[in-house]
Parts: C-alpha cells; sequence; structure tokens
C-alpha cells in the first residue's frame, strides 16, 4: 500500500492562489507515475494533472494550463499542485493518486488507471 496524505486545501477567493501538497508515506514517488484529480458535487472525478517521477513530465487538463503547475519535492517525497489564478469552477474536492509502477507513458486521465488515492482535501473559490 502506498498511504497518500493530501494537504493545502482551503478557502480562496477568485483569482487567488492555493498550493497543495500530496505526501506519500512509508515508500517514496521516485518510481510512481502520480497525478491530481478534483471532484464537484454532482459531477464524476475529472483529471486535472500528473507526473512521472522519474523523467520530470509532467501532463494538464486543458482547463487547468497556464494556471496549475504540478512539481516535485525530493527532499519531502511529496509532489505538490500550485494553483494560481483561480475561479469558482475549480471548486472541488481535489484528490491525489498515483499508479504503481509498470506504467504506460502519456497523460493518463481515468481515474480507473490508478491503484492508490488519498482521502482528498477541499478547495473553495469564493467571494
Amino acid at each position: 500500500q502506498v498511504p497518500l496524505v493530501e494537504s493545502g486545501g482551503g478557502l480562496v477567493l477568485p483569482g487567488g492562489s492555493l498550493k497543495l501538497s500530496c505526501a506519500a508515506s512509508g515508500r517514496t514517488f521516485s518510481s510512481y507515475y502520480v497525478g491530481w484529480f478534483r471532484q464537484a458535487p454532482g459531477e464524476e472525478r475529472q483529471f486535472v494533472a500528473a507526473y512521472i517521477w522519474s523523467i520530470s513530465t509532467t501532463y494538464y487538463a486543458d482547463s487547468v494550463k497556464g494556471r496549475f503547475t504540478i512539481s516535485r519535492d525530493v527532499a519531502k517525497n511529496t509532489v505538490a499542485l500550485q494553483m494560481n489564478n483561480l475561479k469558482p469552477e475549480d471548486t472541488a474536492v481535489y484528490y491525489c493518486a498515483a499508479i504503481r509502477p509498470p506504467f504506460r507513458l502519456g497523460p493518463q486521465t481515468s481515474p480507473d488507471d490508478y491503484d492508490y488515492w488519498g482521502q482528498g482535501t477541499q478547495v473553495t473559490v469564493s467571494s
């Protein structure tokens, strides 16, 4: 098991920023494919961004390109999601997820592709 724990959610004004963090307990992220998803009430879980740690490759949903950045912190063994210029439609519960190796390269946007999930952290963008 790769327990994943998200942190950093909260309430922010439109145009503001938040940084989410995903920590892996008991195992390094270095061999995993790590993704962020979000789910708004009444909607399906939606792909946001992904990171392949071993080759430093990133993928983004079109709706967040240019506003969100996914990155790693080797020392802390975490994957972060920096969210800038937030909009009300970004409001959702954000989930960190991981795929164990081996995995195919390229954007993996289906929740069914992922083996491990965190408990989620709420992000609310509202004035």
